[in-house]
């Protein structure tokens, strides 16, 4: 016999400011099935967990209907609690009367009370026909994967390794480091960023438990949480990585240079090359583009050189395989092209550059060697110009970027400590300096002389062998053309350009402004749509150099918890197959987004892998015969959630 209690949570007044609930309960209490209806402010709460409990040993309840915020909020609070009562968690269902009631008919009271009644009429239909479902259990491996070795890739690695587990860590760059290498020092406090970082990534290199793949990316991921199977591409160096002691003459003889990249285009490199003299792993690769000897057979220098015959033009790229339990996406961020801009003029002018272009100028391992220095002269006049592709519709990024304000301040700080007698101006939309110390770091720039001016920059031209800045103050309501002999454009942070392929390889999903989407912006910030797999730094958005360190360390800590507890809990709301209606036309299997549909070509049907299935019902869609099924979302129960559903319109 079916015996259904139905709790309406006011949350607040988030439901309750909106929603009739003593309404709602007086409805619900007449629905077949239904036994016992109540309303609590707060259900969630210890006290309100304790009524749910209560109530399902009082009036031996089969199951429970809430009717409060979203399933992904506390879905999993009252289904524990239910199974603490002596109930089947299956037989708990949420009602999501906040969302999708009282949120969207703020000013329709009317309107949100009859959905309310309506939605939860059709969900205690479905919870009638409910079935107990136990899930399942699988082995894990006690492995990680780490895509990316900035510094929160680094730390991510290294806080997994600290915990006893072996991780596999690949750079797609022939170093590890990310764009954190590239920094002259770090805001607030000024530190080297080299100094930072160099001995984390020498301790990545030497760790006994991390596997470090640089010049390599991940081709492949099949498999589900807890044992994925990974396939690593790692791209010929040309050089064998296990002789190369690392001495520099292939690279002193070369005769080929090429803009460095690591240099931001602004220093050249070798066709054999290493990033910086800080790199790790110090081996370096060879530029397959621009060597002679690649490219038409000619030179070979560096192999002539290279005492120990380290030089293989031969070497072929290699596909490694590896078994992981568990993977964090740390990819990093891309730098915004100003290209997209022209009225800047970068591209145009030499003496226009980006904010890591700066950084560049700065670091004492850069190509001037600390100096800030254009053509060989140092700026009288520097202009920073803030939110360059951040906060801007017009280049479709909306979001804030929230390093620049502080990068701006640092840069700035540094240019007056380097050339004290150096005029600087800001030019700013809002100043957000939102971190701990970073008001304090802006108060002490701006006694340094750094003069900060609220204004918008309309376009930068040459006037002989300066540059203007043409702008208004929007504080002071007047245009003002301000002449210069250095331009800095705080570029903001984008996706990296290759973000969408990670997403596919991941099976992830991505949010508005293209970043890496979250689980929960709240309650699961690091986690993702895809289990198993988490995120860590500015792959999931902008954020400085403290903030991708903790959301690393919190990273390390998920993935800890999953390999060590030796075997996971599987989905219980799983498909399964008719096979008397299965005609093996394989339709499911296409579609199954998570591999956990395979035809038995033997017996003519098709099967699922339990431990694979997401419960995601793209299966029962692709289905022509009907013959595959959602257990407890049959297509007869939702047949019955739609009928109440229209009985009630």
């Amino acid at each position: 016999m079916t015996r259904i209690g139905v709790f309406c949570c006011w949350c607040g007044s988030n439901i309750g400011g909106v929603v009739d609930l003593d309404r709602v309960r007086e409805e619900v209490s007449k629905m077949p099935g239904v036994v016992h209806a109540e309303c609590y402010r707060y259900f969630c709460s210890q006290p309100g967990q304790q009524m749910i409990e209560d109530a399902i040993g009082e009036h031996k309840l089969t199951g429970v209907v809430i009717a409060a915020c979203s399933p992904s909020m506390h879905e999993g609070t009252f289904r524990k609690a239910a199974e603490r009562a002596g109930l089947n968690r299956f037989h708990v269902e949420i009602v999501n009367t906040r969302e999708q009631c009282a949120w969207v008919h703020q000013e329709e009271q009317e309107a949100a009370t009859e959905k309310a009644i309506g939605l939860i009429a059709a969900m205690v239909e479905k919870t009638r026909q409910n079935e107990p479902l136990s899930p399942g259990s699988a082995p894990v491996v006690r492995r990680a994967l780490v895509v990316g070795a900035g510094i929160s890739g680094v730390q991510t690695a290294l806080d997994i390794a600290n915990g006893g587990c072996e991780v596999i860590l690949v750079e797609k760059e022939p170093s590890i480091g990310g764009h954190m290498a590239q920094l002259s020092e770090t805001f607030p406090t000024l530190d080297c960023s080299q100094c930072i970082m160099t001995p984390k990534m020498v301790d990545v290199a030497q760790h006994e438990k991390i596997r470090l793949l640089t010049y390599s990316k991940v081709e492949e991921v099949t498999g589900n949480v807890g044992n994925f199977h990974v396939k690593v591409r790692r791209m010929s160096a040309h050089v064998d990585r296990d002789k190369c002691t690392s001495c520099g003459i292939c690279i002193e003889k070369c005769p080929v240079t090429v803009t460095s990249e690591f240099d931001e285009g602004l220093a050249a490199r070798k066709a054999i090359y290493v990033n910086s003299p800080q790199a790790v792993p110090n081996t370096p690769v060879i530029d397959a583009e621009h060597c002679l000897y690649l490219e038409n057979g000619k030179c070979g220098i560096c192999a002539k050189v290279c005492e120990i015959g380290a030089v293989d033009y031969e070497q072929a790229d290699e596909i490694l395989e590896f078994d992981v339990g568990a993977a964090v996406v740390a990819t990093g961020f891309d730098e915004f092209d100003p290209n997209l801009k022209p009225e800047l003029g970068y591209g145009r002018y030499e003496n226009v550059i980006t904010g890591l272009e700066m950084e560049r100028l700065c670091s004492s391992s850069g190509p001037t060697m600390g100096e800030i220095e254009i053509d060989g002269k140092k700026p009288k006049d520097v202009v920073f110009i803030q939110c360059v592709g951040s906060r801007d519709e017009t280049v479709g990024n909306e979001h804030c970027s929230r390093i620049c304000c502080m990068s701006t301040t640092k840069q700035a700080f540094l240019v007056k400590e380097k050339i004290p007698d150096a005029a600087v101006t800001v030019f700013y939309m809002d100043i957000r300096a939102f971190g701990k110390g970073f008001e304090e770091f802006y108060d002490r720039v701006r006694k340094k002389g750094v003069v900060y001016r609220r204004g918008s920059v309309s376009e930068i031209y040459r006037k002989k062998d300066r540059l203007v800045v043409r702008a208004e103050d929007t504080l002071l309501g007047e245009p003002l053309d301000l002449e210069t002999d250095l331009v800095v454009l705080a570029a903001g942070l984008v996706p990296r350009h290759d973000a969408d392929d990670v997403a596919k390889l991941f099976k992830l999903s991505r949010s508005t402004d293209g970043f890496i989407k979250e689980s929960h912006p709240k309650l699961h910030p690091v986690e993702t749509t895809t289990n198993g797999v988490f995120l860590a730094g500015c792959s999931q958005g902008p954020k400085d150099i403290p903030d991708a360190v903790a959301q690393a360390g919190c990273a390390a800590s998920k993935v800890l918890s999953l390999l060590e507890s030796g075997k996971l809990t599987t989905e219980a709301q799983i498909a399964e197959v008719d096979e008397e209606r299965c005609a093996a036309c394989a339709m499911c299997v296409t579609a199954c987004p998570y591999d956990a549909r395979t035809l038995d070509e033997e017996r003519n049907v098709a099967e699922v892998d339990e431990a694979l299935c997401q419960g995601c019902g793209a299966c029962v869609a692709a289905c022509m015969n009907k013959a595959c099924e959602l257990k407890n979302m049959t297509t007869r129960q939702i047949g019955s959630m739609v009928s109440q559903l229209g009985d009630r319109s």
